[in-house]
């Protein structure tokens, strides 16, 4: 018995054994393809196509293809890069015997000289990305790269993954920006490669102004923004374009790859990421919000963002102009992303990141140039300028969390305040409510106030009276009837909230449970006026003898100024 139980056993393990081998040559045997009978014979062994320029292997399963970049032949060479002697190029800022290879760049230098002006990279994307659709009179785009000191033989990488990576058809120009480097044939040089123009700045200017400059110049209706150390993936450009060209109003960034700065490996990035930040306008790469998540059926849609990362992404220049392009009067570099991704929202527009593109960067920990005024004034003097412009009384956590942003200069914001009118951009309260509700405001300390005019004190009566009365008492010894909370946006004492009864002039104000949801009970501080923020109508005692109600806001009227007053 024990013999035939044995046998059984090992009867059933070979049959597994043999299934399982028979499954694994099914899901690799050789599939033709259906196009022709070339294609057939040059596509042998699982799955694989042939496509100008590249080798794709694909599979039915989820697993990423493989995407190897062949070097182009010779003769197509000599057309990509024209008249320019790469080797001589190359040569001409090769490292020394001896030298740092992180001083100059912030990255590994050798490393990238070692690689050359190309190689192959992995496709990073979804599977499903390869069997979509674009429509073939996409609108060709200029591409603008600016730099400063940038190591030759990444520069030159970029401008080839760009070239060999793209539909000709939709690359107009390389628009390349010199922002004042060292050696100006860093540039000059590559404008001998067909498509690339090089424009050089007579001083540093920085990213931001370099990229206006570029945009000004450029010839397309696209623009593409690129950084100057980044390779390009496989049909990086066409999900980008047609995103565009479906919406004029929408701004598009791929996914942005990780380039290690020491051995330059390509490593993918997760496809579940957006754009964040923190109260000090610090960015900062986020996950999905789960409900967004889970309504993602489909892992090519689109992600909304609430900030882009502000090195690559595409945008219509006519919208670009129309939107007021940059803040120019910004240095150098940072909270430019910012100020460009609160305007784009608040004034008509979306950000999205795009599964379906993917774009290489090296991400270094430090910077390699000099900033006018340091890096730390800089960045703060350029978030500064857009917290004022456009966060609204939310500024105020801001300077909360970024205390060394007081009192530091930021120029003046007058022209970026009027462009703000005339765009009739909405409140940074609609941005937050509707864009990042998930960034938190901070928590405020409940602190115990009277609400002064003059020698008279707001006061509740009875259940839910309100009215003016003489102030009593000193400190903390007031009358619980005079001490009130103001925690944005309810104005409380203890579980009752000031509310309005209507939403219309004349409406009296009136004490309430508590509801934070509830729009009538939500109040803003508007210089010394208690603004309530759905009405837009502001706090009137009238006559000392009426009862409160909400009238039309006007500056300076006695009747609306308030003076909060601590007692505790």
């Amino acid at each position: 018995m024990r013999r035939i139980r044995a046998n059984a056993i090992a009867i059933l393990t070979v049959a597994w054994i043999l299934g399982t081998f028979y499954y694994l040559w099914q899901d690799n045997k050789p599939q033709s393809s259906p196009s022709s009978s070339s294609a057939q014979t040059r596509g042998r062994g699982h799955g694989l196509k042939g496509v100008s320029g590249r080798l794709e292997i694909h599979r039915d399963d989820r697993t990423i293809p493989l995407i190897v970049t062949q070097p182009p032949r010779p003769d197509a060479q000599g057309q990509l890069l024209g008249a320019l002697d790469e080797k001589a190029y190359l040569a001409g800022k090769q490292l020394k015997p001896g030298d740092d290879p992180y001083r100059e760049h912030a990255f590994n230098q050798q490393e990238s000289d070692r690689l050359g002006s190309e190689r192959a990279i992995r496709d990073t994307r979804h599977y499903r990305c390869a069997s979509l659709n674009y429509d073939k009179d996409l609108p060709a785009t200029s591409v603008i790269i600016t730099f400063h000191n940038e190591a030759r033989s990444t520069l030159l990488r970029t401008i080839k993954s760009v070239l060999m990576r793209s539909p000709p058809s939709l690359i107009q120009e390389i628009v390349l920006i010199d922002d004042f480097s060292s050696d100006p044939e860093d540039c000059q040089l590559l404008s001998q490669i067909p498509k690339v123009r090089c424009l050089r700045n007579g001083r540093r200017e920085g990213l931001i102004r370099s990229r206006v400059r570029g945009a000004n110049t450029a010839s397309a209706s696209i623009l593409t923004f690129l950084d100057s150390h980044c390779e390009v993936n496989s049909d990086w450009l066409q999900p980008m374009i047609q995103r565009v060209k479906e919406d004029h109003t929408r701004v598009v960034s791929p996914i942005i790859d990780v380039i290690s700065l020491d051995n330059f490996a390509y490593l993918a990035a997760s496809a579940d990421l957006r754009g964040g930040f923190d109260w000090s306008l610090h960015f900062k790469w986020e996950q999905i919000p789960i409900e967004q998540k889970m309504a993602r059926s489909d892992p090519t849609q689109p992600i909304r963002t609430p900030v882009i990362a502000g090195g690559i992404f595409v945008m219509d220049k006519s919208w670009f102009n129309h939107l007021g392009q940059y803040d120019t009067h910004m240095d150098i570099w940072g909270g430019e992303n910012f100020e460009l991704s609160f305007r784009v929202w608040m004034c008509g527009g979306s950000l999205e990141i795009l599964p379906c593109s993917r774009v290489g960067h090296v991400f270094r920990k430090r910077h390699p140039y000099d900033f006018p005024e340091g890096n730390a004034l800089t960045y703060i003097k350029n978030t500064r300028r857009a917290a004022e412009v456009w966060m609204d009384e939310y500024k105020q956590y801001y300077y909360s969390a970024r205390p060394s942003a007081q009192g530091k200069a930021f120029g003046s914001i007058s022209d970026r305040q009027t462009l703000r009118r005339k765009l009739d951009c909405k409140p940074f309260r609609w941005y937050m409510e509707n864009v990042y509700p998930e960034l938190r405001v901070p928590e405020q300390e409940a602190v115990s106030s009277v609400l002064k005019q003059g020698g008279l004190c707001l006061e509740t009566r009875g259940t839910d009276g309100i009215g003016l009365a003489e102030c009593r008492g000193i400190g903390a010894n007031r009358p619980q009837s005079q001490k009130w909370e103001l925690i944005e946006p309810l104005i409380r004492q203890q579980d009752l909230c000031l509310a309005i009864s209507a939403f219309t002039a004349g409406s009296k104000v009136k004490m309430e449970s508590c509801n934070g949801k509830e729009p009538r009970q939500k109040w803003k501080p508007r210089g010394s006026a208690l603004q309530h923020m759905v009405s837009g109508l502001c706090l009137d005692s009238q006559t000392p003898t009426g009862p409160p109600v909400i009238t039309q806001c006007r500056p300076q009227v006695a009747g609306q100024t308030w003076e909060p007053q601590i007692t505790t």
